[in-house]
């Protein structure tokens, strides 16, 4: 890691840290951010050695939204077809888990991005505003779908009307994050979980991933067939031979070391 990167790259146990690096801007979103961000987590979903892929930042906040020393007015649509929908679409679609750490404020994009993980785990201190309408703007970057599946459309809308902020124990109520941690043990929580997450079988992990997200759109029945079609792919792989043989041997499965054949 270097300490000019705009985002830090960081592998231990199977768990790959990618930490946004602009603290003295409470890491709000350039174009350098967002795109670096977006090839981080392709290159992350590339590279078998990597497991699960944490997002966090450094410093005080998570992520301040948009930089908007560095908005044209005139292109916003171009812009956000360029940045944003593509890194949200990057996160959705990784075939891996993600874990959206909040060490911090996360406001406009940055609520959307807090919003975008597979697990969210929150500091103690950490809170969320979408702030858009402070600025009279449309909340982007995925919040919009994000929201109101996790919330209802009214208690979403109030939040985005008002720019209401929601602080840890309220998010943790509404279920905008999974767990809370001390500030003082954050990070080492989240690695603990993640490293957790990581020992987890990957494949049937991201089958569950693909399930799930297809599913948000889907009638039940179509919803059901695909989870028939990808039991089918999961029961061909060999992690499900050796959760059937440690479940047999009276064991804890090994989802790590694939069996020598």
């Amino acid at each position: 890691m270097t300490e000019q990167s705009v985002v830090l790259a960081e592998t231990r146990a199977g768990v790959r840290t990618l930490t946004l690096n602009r603290p003295d801007k409470l890491n709000a979103a350039n174009d350098e951010l967002i795109l670096s961000l977006t090839q981080q987590l392709r290159q992350a979903d590339a590279d078998d050695s990597v497991r699960v892929v944490v997002l966090t930042a450094a410093g005080r906040a998570f992520c301040a939204g948009q930089d908007l020393s560095e908005v044209d007015s005139s292109r916003m649509t171009e812009h956000i077809h360029q940045t944003y929908n593509p890194l949200i679409q990057t996160i959705r679609s990784l075939g891996k888990p993600v874990i959206t750490a909040v060490n911090g404020i996360a406001a406009g994009a940055g609520a959307s991005l807090a919003l975008s993980g597979d697990i969210r785990l929150w500091a103690a201190s950490a809170s969320l505003v979408e702030v858009f309408s402070n600025i009279a703007l449309v909340p982007d970057s995925g919040s919009s779908w994000f929201l109101p599946r996790l919330v209802g459309y009214h208690r979403a809308f109030e939040l985005m009307a008002l720019a209401e902020k929601v602080t840890a124990p309220e998010a943790k109520r509404l279920g905008l994050c999974e767990h809370l941690y001390p500030d003082e043990t954050f990070r080492a929580d989240v690695q603990a979980y993640a490293e957790r997450l990581a020992a987890r079988p990957a494949h049937a992990l991201k089958l569950t991933k693909e399930a799930l997200n297809a599913a948000a759109n889907a009638s039940l029945d179509e919803a059901l067939e695909h989870e028939a079609q990808l039991q089918q792919v999961a029961g061909a792989h060999w992690e499900y031979r050796e959760g059937v043989n440690a479940f047999k041997e009276k064991r804890a499965a090994d989802f790590l070391n694939r069996p020598q054949t």
